[in-house]
């Protein structure tokens, strides 16, 4: 029987819960354990798939092809493992499969209630998640914070799971805000105290409280939260803010947090294994020089909205030795007059993946400028379309080449270089209609993407509905453009590149969701090592 611990969070949101929880992940799997992770988003849609990233950051998708919360990216980069649509959902989805049930008339007629129907769901999901993935140890974190009404049958349902497993086989974990009042002079619990009075009106009694600050939390400190909360002083955690988020498992490392939430478990402190964690973070500080690096987006004022773009950036650049810096360029605001003003200082350039023709003219602006003045380019999902659009127009002499996505707003007769695939004309319904999760690659022998893998056929993940036109394959790469990945079918164009360039290339999957701190991907570490041979490269 898989043991569970639930991790909630207190007084404000985004104190890091899911670092905190991705954190332990790690050390329990560094010491042996098979870990597995699980996100429950209390909020009404089915899933992140439709929703802005403005509203909860980047929209990360699965190996199965599940579109969830930005955290399943922080389990993945910290436990090192692929999870599945099991390991997040969300109140909507609860809703609606009970909704259908009753529909069905699977309830016989029955009310269908809060307590029991939907707490048992939410029950199932989790005991799913540990099933399916044959975990010695499921964490799963509750999104939002203790007292949000929406949150109330999630605390509830870990209530009553933690009753059904019995002693010893289910912990809670409270991330809670301790602040430092600046007048006074000194970190306050009373904020913590609360949150955990709260948390104990429901039922819920934590095993550990992991304090957030942005100042050191003193032993005093802790025996006083230790005191009020009912726990033991040493399972008081201070976690204050730190330089980077791959330091905080050491931290709770040196706090003895995994050696502890296991005595709890009943399980053996077994050896751990940090020497990899450990080498990544040597590197991480022994880098020197910078790398800077745009992202030419269109959601540039939230950063989360690229995050694991970012980090594969950051674990990239360590592993060649720089540091990189992430300069976020909004594409609504470039333009051919003042590309080499905005891109001029940069090392390299990539353009993203997203909905929507808001930007897609900047994207296009960059790509050109990348291209024209041999800087290192890594296009994904629309960035790719973006380089297809640009090279038929500039160089196929394709007026006007873009994609059927923005039909609207294209000029008559316009060349849709980018159409829908034939199965997706009549979809209407915009949630998980798209080609999504992993899908094979064959590389193309002798080409840069062949280099970088190493490897025949790769799988990435995906997320889009729109696809080069085969129509205009031939006049693409009788121009010039190389197609250098295809579906193993050869119907699907997968990556493009250019090969009088330094480094050109393009996917239409998403390689940033699979790379990882100490296994930076392919793709990232190819472009990295191009904008560093670029930089030490001496000048004319």
């Amino acid at each position: 029987m898989a043991k569970h611990i639930f991790v909630t969070g207190g007084v404000v949101s985004s104190l890091g819960k899911g670092i905190t929880a991705a954190s332990l992940g790690q050390l329990l799997k560094a010491r042996g354990y098979k870990v597995t992770m699980q996100k429950m988003d209390p909020y009404l849609n089915v899933d992140p798939g439709t929703m802005s990233p403005f509203q909860h950051g980047e929209v990360f998708v699965t190996e199965d092809g599940h579109e969830g919360d930005l955290d399943l990216g922080h389990y993945e980069r910290f436990i090192d493992e692929n999870l599945s649509r099991e390991s997040n959902f969300t109140q909507g989805s609860i809703y609606q499969t009970l909704i259908a049930r009753e529909r069905r008339g699977d309830f016989l007629g029955g009310t269908v209630q809060v307590i029991p129907h939907v707490t048992e769901a939410i029950k199932e999901r989790i005991r799913r998640a540990a099933e399916q993935s044959g975990a010695d140890i499921v964490i799963s974190e509750i999104g939002g914070t203790i007292g949000d009404i929406e949150g109330l049958p999630f605390i509830e349902a870990a209530r009553q799971f933690k009753k059904e497993a019995g002693p010893g086989n289910v912990l809670f974990v409270h991330v809670t805000l301790v602040p430092y009042i600046a007048a006074a002079h000194e970190v306050k619990t009373k904020p913590t105290q609360h949150s955990v009075k709260e948390l104990r009106s429901l039922g819920v009694q934590p095993d550990f409280i992991v304090c957030r600050s942005d100042h050191a939390i003193e032993d005093g400190v802790r025996e006083k939260i230790a005191l009020f909360c009912d726990v033991d002083t040493d399972d008081v955690l201070a976690c204050p803010d730190a330089p980077s988020i791959y330091e905080v498992p050491i931290s709770l490392y040196e706090q003895g947090f995994d050696i502890s939430a296991l005595a709890k478990m009943g399980l053996a402190p077994r050896k751990i294994k940090l020497a990899p964690w450990r080498a990544f973070l040597k590197a991480k500080d022994s880098c020197e020089g910078a790398l800077d690096i745009a992202v030419v987006g269109k959601y540039v004022s939230l950063p989360d909205a690229y995050l694991s773009i970012h980090e594969a950036l950051v674990a990239a650049g360590i592993a060649a030795g720089r540091t990189v810096n992430v300069h976020l360029v909004d594409g609504e605001a470039l333009a051919a007059e003042n590309a080499a003003g905005v891109l001029g200082a940069m090392d390299g350039i990539l353009v993203p993946g997203g909905f929507g023709q808001r930007a897609f003219e900047g994207k296009i602006a960059a790509a050109r400028y990348a291209r024209e003045n041999n800087v290192p380019f890594l296009g994904i999902c629309l960035g790719l379309q973006a380089a297809v659009c640009e090279f038929a127009r500039d160089v196929c002499g394709l007026e006007g080449a873009t994609s059927a996505e923005f039909a609207d707003g294209a000029p008559e007769g316009a060349p849709f270089v980018i159409d829908l695939m034939p199965e997706q004309e009549d979809v209407e319904d915009k949630g998980g209609t798209m080609r999504l999760g992993a899908y094979p690659c064959k590389v193309v022998p002798g080409t840069r993407a062949e280099a970088a893998y190493g490897e025949p056929i790769v799988y990435e993940r995906h997320r889009h509905r729109y696809e080069v036109n085969n129509a205009y394959r031939d006049k693409l790469t009788e121009a010039g453009l190389v197609i250098s990945g295809l579906s193993p079918d050869d119907r699907l164009v997968e990556m493009v590149e250019l090969p009088d360039h330094p480094f050109y290339v393009a996917s239409q999957g998403h390689p940033e969701f699979k790379s990882r701190p100490t296994r930076p991907h392919p793709l990232f570490r190819a472009f990295i090592e191009a904008a560093k041979a670029g930089q030490d490269a001496p000048t004319q």
